[in-house]
């Protein structure tokens, strides 16, 4: 089992930065990827970014490329999963989930709501 807890969601105004947090604990040896989904109101859920635990590539949504950072520290209590989102615009604005994959199934956090607004 896998837990995941996530931060650092709010409000933001057209421009600016916000950095969402995500800590996984648990049989964490069993994660091989983690990532960043979001989902607005309408809208199915898609992939933000993600990164391989080992190797650590990433992966990034056009839409989110040169403005997105993801990236992953790993101890030996948890990994934390960051993505750094810069020149944020409105449609930016969605529910953001953490994720991870193991070999036996996904999680996923209970979401954050990041909002881009004037």
């Amino acid at each position: 089992q896998v837990q995941l807890v996530e931060s650092g969601g709010g409000l933001v105004q057209p421009g600016g930065s916000l950095r969402l947090s995500c800590a996984a604990s648990g049989s964490i040896f069993s994660i091989f990827a983690m990532g960043w989904y979001r989902q607005a109101p309408g809208k199915q859920r898609e992939l933000v970014a993600s990164v391989i635990t080992n190797g650590g590539a990433t992966n990034y949504a056009e839409s989110g490329k040169g403005r997105f950072t993801i990236s992953m520290f790993r101890d030996n209590a948890k990994n934390t999963v960051y993505l750094q989102m810069n020149s944020l615009k409105p449609e930016d604005t969605a529910v953001y989930y953490c994720h991870c994959r193991t070999l036996m199934e996904d999680y996923w956090g209970q979401g954050t709501q990041v909002t881009v607004s004037s």
